[in-house]
Order: C-alpha cells, then structure tokens, then sequence
C-alpha cells in the first residue's frame, strides 16, 4: 500500500478497530434496538450502503422489518420503533435533517466518530466510535467498525473476522485488479451494499469507472460491458453458473478466496488506493470531494 498517505494507515488498521469494537458492542445493549422492534437506518453514500448491509443482516437474523435509505428519502410518515442514522462527521446535513424531523416522536441512535458533533446533540442515544476516526477524505475503517459493531450485536464472530481483514491485508494484489480498466463490483442480500461501497471506493479515490449491482442483476445488461482486461468481482457466493459465463467473455472473475466478505471489501480497499497511486492522484484527498457534505440550502 502506499504507506505514506492516511488512507493507507486506515485501512491496515482496521482489523484492530474491529477487535474494539467486539468488546465495545457488549456494552451497548441499551442503546441498539431490541429484535422485536421495527427499525430504519439511514446514511449517506459510504454510510448509506453500511445501512443497506445492516438492514439485510438484521431481518436474516430474524429481527424485525428493517430498512435502510438515503437520509434524504426517509418516508416520514412511516412509523418505526427506532431510527438508527450513521454519520462519520457528525455533520451531514441530511441526517441532521431527519433526526430534527422524527425528534419526539421516533427514538433515534447516531452513530458517530464525533462525540461533540451536531448529529450527537440531535439524537436520544450516541455511540462515539472515535478511535476509528479518519483523517482521510475516503471513508474506510469507521464505516467497516460500523458495520462490524452492528455485526457483533447479532451475534456474528468479529475475532474471526478481524483474523479475514489481516488475511486481506497480506494478500498480494493481482494486476488483473490493479491494472484494470473497469471493475464490475456484484453482492447478494446483505453484500449488495458491500458491492455499492467498493465501487464507490474506486470511484472516489481513484475516479475509476465501476459499476454495482445485485448478482442475479448482472446477465439482465450489465454484463454487456465485461471483456478482456476488465473485471467481474463478486463478494460473496455467486450465483450457479456466472463465473463461466464472465470468463466466456474475457473478463476476470474475482471472488473472495473464502473471506468474509467485509473482509474482502478490504481487498477492494486496497486496489482502489492502488489504482490512485497508479494514476498519480492523491489518496487522501480526492478531487471534488471533503469529509462531510455540510448545505447552505437544498
């Protein structure tokens, strides 16, 4: 990785966040809904797919209905037990938004790396992730610490997980990946959100062309595109017979080499940073973009 920018430093330190988060969850049974209520998450780009993971996860577990949306789109009119909003800064505008609109009459719990920020002051519960923390523009370990404390809540194995990140970590970089020109990022149930995110990685850091879908999606269009020197990455198990159909194009196939698929989202991590650095582009600071969208009017 290129070890002289933030990102990077994030990124390899995310096993460690999540081992904290594993012993963190385990005090906040007060403040995470209880599985018989009925929940929205809400978010905004890397925290709106954390939401999209969440939601998915949760219902599987057999938790009741749980939605996630943009901060923008909540319906307001629905009626839920508790709202969940994720906000690195604290300060997105949207989600300060929804918390001001439900205040009173939904319970809300944000979740924050800023303990002093507006969104905490908006909601009824906070939970401060701050030694997950970023000084780098790109959103990398507090939204998979976020994702991996919300895991640890429904009872999955984050010490086995964070053992998957440092495999992902070690893992050499195939210049099939990093040499790409186009990178097609496919999930199922809960790792479509995961899929929406690693795009997302190499759009923002990188400015790369990548495209998301859910898996069965991708032979209804977009596999139109796949050929040689591109590639089909799916996290988590494909669906029966796609990888021979990728490869009859001349795509690569990527899977996870029986990583968690968070885990692998690391992997993906790493190949967008590289893909900056390839392009000369500054990985801390990508073009258009700062930490927090904060609106004058909208």
């Amino acid at each position: 990785m290129h070890s002289g920018s933030h990102v990077a430093g994030e990124i390899a330190s995310q096993p460690t966040c999540w081992r904290q988060a594993h012993d963190l969850a385990r005090t906040l049974a007060d403040r995470l809904p209880r599985a018989d209520e009925r929940v929205a998450v809400v978010g905004c780009g890397t925290s709106l797919f954390m939401a999209m993971a969440y939601a998915t996860l949760r219902e599987s577990a057999g938790a009741a209905e749980t939605d996630a949306f943009p901060a923008s789109e909540l319906p307001t009119a629905r009626r839920y037990d508790r709202i969940i909003a994720i906000s690195r800064s604290g300060a997105t505008t949207e989600v300060l938004d929804v918390l001001g609109q439900v205040r009173g009459r939904t319970p809300t719990v944000a979740i924050t790396a800023d303990e002093s920020s507006d969104v905490a002051g908006a909601a009824d519960e906070v939970i401060t992730l701050g030694f997950a923390d970023e000084q780098a523009v790109v959103q990398t370990r507090f939204a998979t610490t976020t994702l991996a404390l919300l895991r640890a809540a429904l009872g999955h194995d984050l010490l086995t997980l964070a053992d998957d990140a440092e495999r992902a970590l070690s893992r050499n970089l195939d210049p099939a990946l990093t040499e790409a020109t186009q990178i097609t990022f496919l999930g199922r149930g809960w790792t479509v959100g995961l899929a929406h995110e690693a795009a997302l990685k190499l759009r923002e850091s990188a400015g790369a062309w990548t495209e998301s879908y859910p898996a069965m999606e991708y032979r209804h269009g977009p596999i139109s595109i796949a050929q040689r020197g591109r590639v089909t990455w799916m996290l988590g198990e494909p669906p029966s017979g796609l990888a021979g159909q990728v490869a009859a194009t001349g795509a690569w196939f990527e899977t996870g080499d029986g990583l968690d698929p968070m885990a692998e989202l690391v992997v993906a991590q790493r190949v967008a940073l590289a893909q900056a650095v390839n392009r000369g582009l500054d990985p801390d600071q990508p073009r258009n973009l700062s930490r927090a969208v904060v609106l004058d009017s909208h």
